[in-house]
């Protein structure tokens, strides 16, 4: 065991234990974790019952505050206690008796191999009195953390993790409960971080001794609130980031040769992709159009690729114009002024003249992407044509 200790404190990692009124584990957790490592810190939130006399009897670093702030605000101080005294990791642990502490030398193996990475420890979801709840939550999870990201991951919930301190200590964080350890992976995976699962052991109680601090309405509520957000930063600033960082000459002639000149796809299929992707970058579902369009080309059996390049049409930088052209063609069809005045479009007036915006916003898409369609199936003909000949 000293070896696996020397290596965790030459490595500064802290292990923590963030906990809430666990006082029937909270001693044997760190107990166990002392066979591990000399560097621990136990941070109390709020607590009511025991829990903080049987932590003083053990001797261990302690953060202690009231009342109960949320297990992410708990983990937030730690972040600020690893800075303040040089830790270069930090590996929580829940204090439930869940996780097994024999799991944490797997996870400070992972350091040297890999340039600060987040790792998560994935637990086996088929375990023994496993609740179902839990299950259907990080499947949940893991869907919108591949939506948000781009990335898969096969748990996102489990609290068995390694944090790089350098990587998220900085940051100012929206959340301080349930929801925090789903914002800090998708926010470090934005940042390049490098996020992925290891297996870990996992141990759950029978139901009648199971001690949890999930309050299912509310913790789903707000998380699913917090998705919300990361879904439309993710679609209006990250990918859009992305495809430009990938935007130098050699990355689009490859493009090009891949998914359109040489290709196996036909005309037809390329130009149909390209203005699906048109029409879906300028129907007014803000948020949701590149999932929608995604979506639609997987179902019609188009090219994903072009269909998800092509709605990035609505840019900040177009989204503007695009507005406009809805309002100018939504006062065609009603019968309406068409001088509109795009330095007096706001959210207001988008409020006032919400018909008249929709109505021209869908038939500006409809319009555009069947123009979009035509124009590239002309112009495929006709390149194609040379290239094949």
């Amino acid at each position: 065991m000293n070896d696996i200790k020397e290596k965790i404190s030459s490595r500064k990692v802290l292990v923590v234990i963030p906990t809430y009124n666990n006082e029937k584990t909270i001693t044997s957790v760190i107990e166990q974790v002392k066979q591990y490592s000399d560097d621990i810190l136990v941070v109390n939130d709020g607590s009511t019952d025991n829990t903080q006399t049987l932590i003083n009897k053990t001797g261990v670093e302690n953060i202690s505050y009231f009342p109960n702030k949320g297990k992410g605000y708990a983990i937030r101080q730690s972040f600020k206690f690893a800075r303040d005294n040089s830790y270069d990791y930090i590996l929580t642990i829940d204090s439930d008796g869940q996780h097994y502490a024999s799991d944490i030398p797997a996870f400070i193996d992972q350091i040297d191999d890999n340039n600060n990475p987040l790792i998560i420890g994935s637990r086996n979801l088929q375990a023994d009195n496993m609740p179902q709840k839990n299950t259907f939550a990080n499947k949940f999870s893991n869907f919108w953390f591949k939506v948000e990201t781009g990335n898969t991951l096969s748990d996102t919930q489990s609290g068995f993790r390694l944090y790089p301190i350098k990587k998220v200590a900085s940051k100012k964080y929206l959340s301080n409960r349930y929801e925090f350890e789903v914002e800090v992976i998708v926010r470090a995976a934005w940042d390049g971080v490098n996020v992925y699962n290891i297996p870990i052991k996992v141990f759950y109680p029978t139901k009648e001794e199971r001690v949890s601090h999930f309050k299912p309405f509310k913790d789903f509520t707000r998380i699913s609130i917090l998705n919300t957000f990361l879904v439309l930063i993710s679609l209006l600033y990250y990918y859009p980031c992305c495809f430009f960082r990938l935007m130098t000459k050699d990355n689009i002639k490859r493009f090009i040769k891949k998914n359109i000149t040489h290709t196996s796809d036909s005309n037809n299929k390329i130009a149909a992709s390209i203005g699906l992707g048109i029409f879906f970058g300028i129907l007014p579902i803000w948020g949701y159009q590149m999932i929608a369009a995604t979506f639609i080309a997987h179902i019609l059996k188009l090219n994903k690729v072009l269909t998800l390049i092509s709605a990035n049409i609505s840019l900040p930088p177009i989204i503007p114009f695009i507005i406009y052209g809805s309002f100018y063609m939504g006062a065609l069809l009603l019968g309406l002024d068409t001088n509109v005045d795009l330095s007096n479009i706001s959210f207001a007036s988008l409020s006032h003249d919400m018909l008249q915006y929709i109505i021209g916003a869908v038939v500006l898409a409809i319009v555009s992407g069947g123009a979009v369609y035509a124009l590239s199936l002309i112009i495929l003909l006709l390149i194609r044509h040379k290239i094949n000949g």
